[in-house]
């Protein structure tokens, strides 16, 4: 995963655009392989007392289709995160826990 970077900054529109194409085609050819591969476990899984399903894929599907957006994956903390630990001076404590539903 690429990070953001001062160069990235320094990019003309054109370079930019040339860029988001080529992660465009990288993340559509690593699902069509992803796809594939999924097909390939799913009828290849040699327990048949517990075959695999599409569904015990969701998560590596996620990760993909996360590879979309310029926030990177879902699990890795964002650059301005990483410059948020608590011993670079940021807080020492994030509340997570999401609001009720009013």
């Amino acid at each position: 995963m690429e990070a953001f970077t001062s160069s990235d900054a320094q990019r003309t529109p054109e370079q930019q655009e040339q860029h988001e194409q080529a992660r465009r085609e990288f993340v559509a050819e690593l699902w069509r392989r992803f796809e594939a591969l999924q097909e390939w476990a799913v009828s290849s899984w040699p327990d048949p007392q517990h075959p695999l399903s599409s569904a015990d894929f969701v998560e590596a599907r996620k990760e993909i289709l996360s590879l979309r957006s310029p926030a990177g994956s879902l699990n890795q903390p964002n650059h301005a995160d990483a410059a948020a630990e608590p011993e670079d001076g940021g807080p020492q404590y994030r509340d997570v826990t999401p609001a009720p539903w009013p």
